[in-house]
């Protein structure tokens, strides 16, 4: 499977009947996916058929999901209120008797509220529908393209991502071949550490002094931090090999990267060899960074 990245963006647009139809899918780091939907009023009945198609999709990720509806101009309907119309008559006819008032003009009586009705036709079951459905394949259009883009993006990661490896790699092997590493390095700075112990003059149990130069190589030694900086490297290419939602699993490895090159810059005993443990964290920190974004 390809590599995934938790990145993306996608839109998609259409038309249905008198409706005019647009989504706009963002996609962003999350820790498990969270979808959330953007629906104008009179939609949010689709938010429940929406959501199961967007998990079916997307593993991980904070996804916002946007949607716009615009309706054309629609055939309108005119209907004049015959019953106001009459009763509104009637009584302005009485009333101009009374008081003398000039005869009553039609357009003033279609003027008043109530007497002229105006109304859009109304959406048939079957339009609205029709226009639901339209919405719906639009959003898994929507979603396909957010996943191609997912997965361009998963294909550069995974180059930066291999990069970071071959560095991390390079340098465990230089910390490897590091000469403060060699077993005669490591016996003559113990032996000028015992020879300064002994030119101060106190008295040392011999055998006691021999135990603490054995502790203090031991506490040196940093062969399992770089066996296991090696096992770590070959681990994390087999996942990027692999593909899919390796996105934690990378992140945990990032974690033990963290942790070996930690140690190796405790245990160092030359300032050559701290200089590589330093590198190699700022590897791993670029890697950890950038495990971030996958899926």
């Amino acid at each position: 499977m390809a590599l995934a990245s938790m990145t993306g963006f996608a839109r998609t647009q259409g038309m249905i009947g008198a409706w005019n139809w647009a989504w706009e899918l963002k996609s962003v780091n999350g820790k498990g996916l969270d979808v959330r939907l953007r629906l104008p009023g009179g939609w949010e009945a689709l938010e429940p058929r929406l959501k199961p198609i967007a998990s079916q999709a997307l593993g991980r990720g904070n996804v916002s999901a946007n949607l716009s509806m615009t309706r054309q101009e629609v055939a309108v309907s005119v209907r004049v209120n015959e019953d106001v119309l009459r009763a509104i008559a009637t009584t302005l006819r009485r009333v101009a008797v009374d008081i003398d008032a000039p005869p009553i003009r039609i357009e003033g009586l279609l003027g008043i509220k109530g007497v002229l009705e105006v109304a859009e036709a109304e959406e048939s079951t079957q339009e609205r529908r029709d226009a639901e459905a339209a919405v719906i394949a639009g959003f898994e259009e929507a979603l396909a393209e957010l996943s191609v883009m997912r997965m361009q993006e998963g294909a550069a990661l995974g180059a930066v991502l291999h990069d970071r490896l071959d560095g991390i790699a390079t340098l465990t092997a230089q910390a490897e071949a590091n000469p403060s590493r060699q077993p005669e390095a490591i016996r003559a700075r113990l032996l000028e550490q015992i020879r300064v112990l002994m030119d101060t003059g106190t008295n040392f149990d011999p055998d006691r002094l021999h135990q603490e130069a054995l502790m203090l190589a031991t506490k040196v030694d940093v062969r399992e931090e770089l066996d296991r900086l090696v096992a770590h490297v070959a681990a994390a290419r087999t996942m990027l090999a692999e593909g899919g939602a390796v996105g934690r699993k990378l992140d945990f490895l990032a974690q033990e990267f963290n942790r070996e090159t930690n140690t190796l810059c405790s245990k160092a005993n030359d300032v050559s060899l701290t200089a590589i443990g330093l590198e190699l964290k700022g590897l791993v920190e670029q890697f950890r960074e950038q495990v971030q974004n996958i899926e």
